[in-house]
């Protein structure tokens, strides 16, 4: 919606998406959010034989407000990427792809580029 109707917003620079974490790692004395898969090997590394639980989160909805407070909304520890023009190009553009009418291109696409995504299918 953004990229759509409020497209100055984003060529003078002012949207962010706050990025919210992947993974929340509980050990005995402390808790960790990783962001990727990367980040959740270097922290599980960190543990060794410590005993932890990961829950895996989905999206903002199945986050309590303490974690959002602590990860997505708290100016001091939370993570933000800035939207660029350019960005906001290619997005319409997969949109269009994705979202359009043109089911055939759609098709292709998939075909074309779904091998790409398979390493970030949450299929549990």
């Amino acid at each position: 919606m953004l990229y759509r109707l409020t497209p100055t917003l984003i060529e003078e620079g002012k949207v962010f998406i706050a990025e919210s974490p992947l993974y929340e790692i509980t050990s005995k004395n402390d808790v960790y959010f990783a962001y990727d898969e990367v980040e959740k090997d270097k922290f599980i590394e960190q543990l060794g034989k410590e005993k932890f639980t990961i829950q895996r989160s989905k999206g903002l909805g199945e986050n309590e407000p303490d974690m959002m407070n602590l990860t997505t909304m708290n100016p001091e520890s939370r993570r933000l990427i800035k939207v660029l023009p350019a960005d906001a190009e290619q997005t319409a553009e997969i949109f269009d792809v994705l979202l359009g009418d043109n089911l055939q291109g759609r098709k292709d696409y998939i075909v074309e580029h779904g091998n790409e995504y398979i390493d970030q299918l949450d299929v549990s």
